[in-house]
């Protein structure tokens, strides 16, 4: 599952994947739009459920400091391939 927000200059991205173990992580990915500033972060969740709460803290979280949901896809689908390319060029930064 990939969740994005956006306000005029700022996003914010999170991931939620297993790994090849089994275990759930959840991943935030931060940062100004159009340039190399943020950050990334990634957590290891007990269960599912944990990774899903913590989803639904950052959703409250965004919407509190003003930032509209853009994106709400599955790893799979179109528009998940594209968001985990652009993920996967934070974790060389």
């Amino acid at each position: 599952m990939i969740v994005r927000w956006e306000t005029d200059h700022d996003y914010v991205l999170v991931h939620i994947h297993q790994d090849m173990f089994g275990d759930w992580i959840f991943s935030r990915a931060w940062g100004q739009i159009g340039t190399q500033y943020g950050g990334l972060k990634h957590q290891l969740a007990e269960h599912h459920g944990q990774a899903r709460m913590w989803l639904e803290d950052e959703t409250t979280i965004q919407a509190s400091r003003g930032f509209r949901k853009v994106l709400d896809v599955d790893d799979d689908s179109p528009e998940g391939v594209v968001a985990m390319r652009q993920l996967s060029l934070l974790d060389m930064l």
